[in-house]
């Protein structure tokens, strides 16, 4: 008998010796601060995670730029030092032409064709084409429409903008689409405060919540409701990563992420009408109802142009183009 109680003594002080099961953790990527809509989804993601894995992974979120710019984060991704980014369209065609498609001006007539679209074959088409350059795309969040913003004069035609030094993201389709309508697009990384307070730059063009969350309402006065491009988040991990996963993960991560951009989705476009409010509280002067027709005819021949030229390119940008008439 005491040599039992010796050795079950024993067992039980090995089982409290031995360390607990780390916690899966995944670094995740925004180059926006807290209350952006990058930052929505990512927040969620986190806490549906930690949640429907009982604690199994958890998530570690780096905001703000701390780990560089977009393009910075997805050479990170590429090279697994990353394991998923909230990143902005744009950026993306750096690596690979196939996400112009998304970019094209004026595509979407609004949300719900957004959203029929990306969350159904074209895409994933889009997703898929990720692939070869190291991304596994997950799912399509939203940054919203974008529009244009300026500290010089309101904008109502094209022929408003000749001479506004506009700031454009990193992106060849974005620099394009500006040098047609008349402006002077300037590629520049985010934030960029600082540049438009200094007049360094003119204007910019974004959703309406960058124009609450960052404030520019400070430093722009003119707004013009464009909404020339649908401009999506691409949530993307590291495909080198992702390959190690086993599949009931890769099914639990999937699963968290397509629930976190649905939810971050339907909560950016219920507080658009009280932004446009505040803006307006706030001194903006906002052209509700500019000449789109006449920025459309801009672009108009941009699908035939060398942005397009990629024949898989091409043949998604004319199926999506079929798809949303």
């Amino acid at each position: 008998m005491k040599a039992r109680i010796v050795l079950l003594a024993a067992v039980l002080t090995i089982g409290f010796c031995l360390p607990l099961q780390a916690a899966e953790n995944i670094k995740l990527g925004v180059v926006t601060k807290p209350g952006s809509a990058q930052n929505v989804v990512a927040d969620k993601f986190k806490e549906l995670l930690e949640a429907k894995s009982g604690g199994d992974w958890t998530v570690t979120i780096y905001d703000s730029g701390v780990l560089g710019n977009e393009t910075e984060m997805l050479q990170q991704i590429q090279m697994n030092t990353l394991h998923i980014g909230i990143i902005t369209g744009g950026p993306f065609d750096t690596f690979t032409p196939i996400v112009r498609v998304i970019n094209y001006p004026f595509l979407f007539k609004d949300n719900a064709q957004a959203d029929e679209i990306l969350d159904g074959p074209l895409g994933q088409e889009i997703l898929d084409g990720l692939e070869p350059m190291g991304f596994k795309g997950l799912c399509f969040s939203e940054n919203g429409f974008r529009n244009l913003t300026n500290s010089k004069r309101a904008v109502k035609t094209p022929e408003d903008l000749k001479g506004l030094k506009i700031r454009v993201m990193n992106s060849a389709l974005h620099k394009t689409i500006w040098r047609a309508l008349g402006a002077n697009p300037t590629p520049m990384a985010w934030p960029i405060y600082t540049e438009l307070q200094q007049g360094v730059i003119d204007g910019q063009e974004n959703p309406l919540w960058v124009m609450e969350v960052y404030k520019f309402y400070e430093i722009q006065k003119y707004m013009t409701m464009t909404r020339h491009v649908y401009s999506p988040h691409i949530d993307v991990a590291s495909l080198k990563w992702w390959r190690n996963l086993d599949a009931k993960d890769q099914a639990l991560i999937a699963e968290c992420m397509k629930g976190a951009a649905k939810f971050q989705r339907k909560d950016n476009r219920d507080k658009d009408a009280a932004r446009i409010k505040l803006l307006q509280e706030k001194g903006m002067q906002i052209e509700m109802h500019p000449d789109v027709d006449a920025f459309r005819q801009k672009v108009a021949s941009l699908a035939g142009s060398d942005m397009f030229k990629d024949p898989a390119v091409h043949d998604l940008l004319v199926k999506m183009l079929e798809a949303v008439k």
